[in-house]
């Protein structure tokens, strides 16, 4: 009889520990657990027991670290020239709203380019391109005022965006250094004309007073004459 027991005794803990399945994740990481395909709970970072006898499974997992993703967005500015803008945007999943983030969207970082493609596009074909290169800080806080209204019904925090580099094309990159280097130039010419006007005055000034010189020396040579005679 309690051999019969014991080998009930394990069989029951061998079914349990079938039915019975363990979800740790790890730091940084939530997963979603889901009972007969709908959603249950969200298991936070280390130990938690999911019951397969009650149809429970874990269906996937969320990190709620802060991420960042780079844009590349081509377009054209006020006066014709098409440029391309690299801009980083940080952003995280909300731990309150990870059913949100899990269920409403399947590719966040499309989406965030997306809106970002927006912004820009909406943005800097208003603005010429001298004035794009002064204009970072608007650009950025356009961009993330206008990316975090639309993804915090995702349950996606848009933590800072950064507007890494403006590369307008090479031609135009190039005329733009030649024509910076122009005006250099001419301002070096207007800055060596004056030097050179300085000297011209200076030398103009040591000349006049020589002649007035001699002629003050002539005249008392010329009085010391008279008074000889």
């Amino acid at each position: 009889l309690m051999t019969y027991a014991y080998s009930i005794q394990q069989h029951t803990t061998a079914s349990m520990s079938i039915l019975c399945c363990f979800a740790c994740p790890s730091q940084g990481t939530v997963q979603v657990v889901e009972q007969c395909g709908a959603f249950r709970r969200v298991a936070p970072p280390g130990f938690n027991c999911v019951n397969c006898l009650l149809c429970e499974c874990v269906r996937g997992t969320v990190s709620v670290r802060t991420q960042m993703m780079t844009v590349a967005c081509e377009t054209k500015t006020f006066d014709n020239v098409f440029v391309v803008l690299r801009v980083a945007v940080q952003y995280q999943v909300i731990p309150e709203k990870v059913y949100e983030a899990f269920y409403r969207l399947t590719n966040p970082a499309s989406q965030i380019e997306a809106y970002v493609y927006d912004v820009i596009r909406s943005t800097v074909p208003k603005i010429e391109l001298d004035d794009v290169f002064t204009i970072g800080e608007e650009l950025e806080r356009a961009v993330k005022d206008s990316t975090e209204a639309r993804m915090l019904e995702y349950g996606y925090a848009i933590l800072d965006t950064l507007v890494l580099g403006i590369q307008p094309e090479p031609k135009v990159k190039a005329s733009m250094n030649e024509i910076e280097m122009q005006k250099r130039l001419k301002l070096a010419q207007v800055h060596q004309a004056e030097a050179q006007k300085a000297i011209d005055i200076k030398l103009a000034e040591a000349r006049a007073e020589a002649k007035h010189l001699n002629g003050v020396g002539l005249a008392r040579q010329r009085s010391a004459m008279v008074e000889g005679f």
